[in-house]
């Protein structure tokens, strides 16, 4: 499975923070990905970094100097001719500058001078200088000619202090790149997609609730592949899991929770797709305090009410996709509730299996649809099970 990075060429700009450290995970990340990496490097980001890393990590010699021995023509502007997109991390308080007032003296604010494609921005520095009006008037100026930036994070500085100014770590920087470079090109760009994820949780008293095995991560993979097909996804989940760049996450703990930010995030929506497992009952009357074992005596009854459904109660002019976890008769199973929920698509999978499932990276699913089709498909990494069943999802969408 062909991935939003593969053979697409990127131009990494590396400025004189410290956090230019970090630049070497993000490029074997990009690389990994499949991604073309160009590093253009100032000369203060090579007093924090040697060139020899990034010419490792690429297997291509970074650029300095635009005038570099067997350099032909404007090197900045042939870099910048054939990127598909440009990122800046770390970006400094003065690179950020030099981009907001068009000075280029320098191979990387040279590169993002004269580059048409896509620039994000990933700055670092003390939170004194991020919070300054001036680079704050530069952040906003940038933003107005389309740049879009990816932090900072906030926590502890190279000062010691703490505050907004981390760079974003490498892994979300990814992200977005991957999202940004899906919105170009990706056969779900332009659509709004609601993905939920995880168990739901219901109190029995502050203390404990009623839960399953769910562990999010099919939901959260489908979030992921899905921005990297150019969708604007918005996550729905109970998991506690890293959020994925590029997605807004929702946080909900119960089923009425969950149903009621559907019912908001579903408006405008083009695709819901129900990966969430959501308990089927919930504690009538939770206690308002913790229940002590002392008070009970050897046993404890909580009588249970029936929860919302909520993939049968939010219907609309959406693809609806839903999920059945089961432990027997699979298909069968599965085909009623397909109908019963009034969805195009249901992906069903056996949660007795050993090699896949909940808590499992892997996944063995069956796709049925609305017009009697079928699709088994063998154990996959939950991110190629979630592209298999995008690629069903954008076929009905067309």
């Amino acid at each position: 499975m062909s991935g939003p990075l593969d053979g697409r060429h990127l131009v990494l700009g590396v400025t004189g923070s410290i956090a230019a450290y970090k630049a070497a995970e993000l490029t074997s990340r990009l690389v990994q990905a499949g991604a073309i990496v160009d590093v253009a490097m100032t000369a203060h980001a090579a007093e924090f970094i040697t060139p020899l890393t990034f010419r490792a990590l690429t297997g291509r010699a970074p650029y300095l100097d635009m005038f570099r021995d067997g350099a032909e023509g404007e090197v900045h502007v042939e870099l910048a001719r054939r990127a598909d997109l440009m990122l800046i991390a770390p970006a400094t308080a003065s690179s950020m500058a030099r981009l907001a007032h068009g000075l280029a003296d320098d191979m990387v604010s040279l590169t993002a001078l004269a580059t048409q494609a896509p620039l994000l921005v990933a700055p670092a520095m003390d939170s004194q200088m991020w919070e300054h009006p001036a680079t704050q008037a530069n952040r906003a100026l940038l933003e107005q000619r389309g740049v879009q930036f990816v932090g900072p994070a906030a926590g502890r500085l190279a000062s010691g202090r703490r505050g907004a100014g981390r760079l974003v770590e490498p892994e979300t920087i990814v992200d977005f790149v991957k999202a940004r470079l899906g919105r170009e090109r990706g056969d779900l760009a332009g659509r709004r997609i609601v993905v939920t994820a995880g168990g739901t949780r219901e109190a029995v008293d502050p203390v404990r609730y009623l839960s399953n095995r769910s562990s999010g991560k099919q939901g959260y993979a489908l979030a992921e592949a899905a921005r990297d097909r150019g969708a604007q996804v918005t996550l729905v989940s109970t998991a506690a899991l890293p959020a994925p760049g590029g997605v807004t996450v929702v946080a909900v703990e119960s089923a009425a929770e969950m149903l009621a930010a559907v019912r908001e995030a579903v408006r405008g929506a083009d695709v819901l797709i129900m990966a969430a497992a959501v308990a089927d009952y919930r504690p009538a009357e939770p206690a308002e305090q913790k229940i002590k074992r002392a008070d009970m005596g050897s046993e404890l009854s909580v009588p249970l009410v029936e929860n919302p459904d909520i993939s049968k109660e939010v219907d609309g002019p959406f693809v609806k996709v839903v999920f059945a976890a089961e432990t027997q008769d699979l298909i069968t199973n599965a085909t009623k509730k397909l109908v019963a929920k009034g969805a195009k698509l249901i992906v069903a999978n056996d949660v007795s299996a050993t090699d896949a499932g909940f808590a499992s990276d892997d996944n063995r699913v069956t796709i049925l649809d609305a017009e009697g089709g079928r699709e088994d498909l063998p154990l996959l990494p939950k991110y190629e099970v979630s592209g298999r069943i995008l690629d069903r999802v954008a076929a009905l969408l067309r």
